[in-house]
């Protein structure tokens, strides 16, 4: 059975040097109307996992959370489902040193004039300034993972950074982590502190 996921893959394949005609013919049986583009799928866990705190099911609405599988190809996914593709508005995340980036392929798309929020430096920095600093250790322990980050922790390059920036890079150090804490994190936030990206984006679709 169709569903958004079926229609993620075939913009994956598309995307990669497949035929089109997979995704535009689920675009229109499932009523897809907006594509929100993101980096990886940390993102996208962290985005699932605020639609459903606040009880919304974005594949029933026809948003299609779609992970890139990086930024650099933010053009290509823009061509294939914004103005000269699919017709469908577009929207996503972006971090503030690949705005500009962003600008020019949006642009080449047809898509300039689509709306993007910015993240700082990415959105496991948002979330973890959100949080704080105390609050995700107690995370990390919480998940199982404390020992790692002693671990981590105690490495020489770790020791000129500020406590926000070991925990960004630990995010990061095992396959799977930020997936996972994309998830936990977010479902730790107090409503009044989400992310003004991210807050943003989930208002926008």
């Amino acid at each position: 059975m169709a569903d958004m996921g079926t229609f993620r893959e075939a913009v994956i394949a598309w995307a990669a040097g497949g035929p089109g005609d997979p995704a535009r013919e689920l675009a229109a049986r499932l009523s897809v109307r907006t594509g929100v583009l993101l980096e990886g799928p940390s993102d996208a866990a962290a985005v699932g996992a605020l639609a459903a705190r606040r009880g919304r099911n974005l594949a029933a609405e026809g948003v299609c959370v779609l992970p890139m599988g990086g930024a650099m190809s933010v053009g290509r996914f823009a061509r294939l489902l914004g103005p000269l593709g699919l017709g469908l508005r577009l929207t996503g995340l972006c971090d503030e040193a690949e705005r500009s980036y962003y600008a020019r392929g949006l642009g080449r798309a047809g898509a300039a004039q689509q709306r993007f929020f910015v993240c700082a430096a990415d959105l496991e920095d948002e979330l973890i300034r959100a949080l704080g600093v105390t609050r995700v250790e107690e995370l990390v322990r919480a998940e199982g993972d404390l020992r790692a980050l002693q671990s981590f922790l105690r490495q020489p390059a770790q020791r000129s950074r500020t406590s926000q920036q070991q925990l960004r890079r630990f995010l990061g150090t095992k396959k799977g982590r930020k997936i996972h804490y994309g998830r936990v994190l977010v479902e730790a936030l107090d409503p009044d502190r989400v992310p003004a990206p991210l807050d943003g984006l989930l208002s926008s679709v």
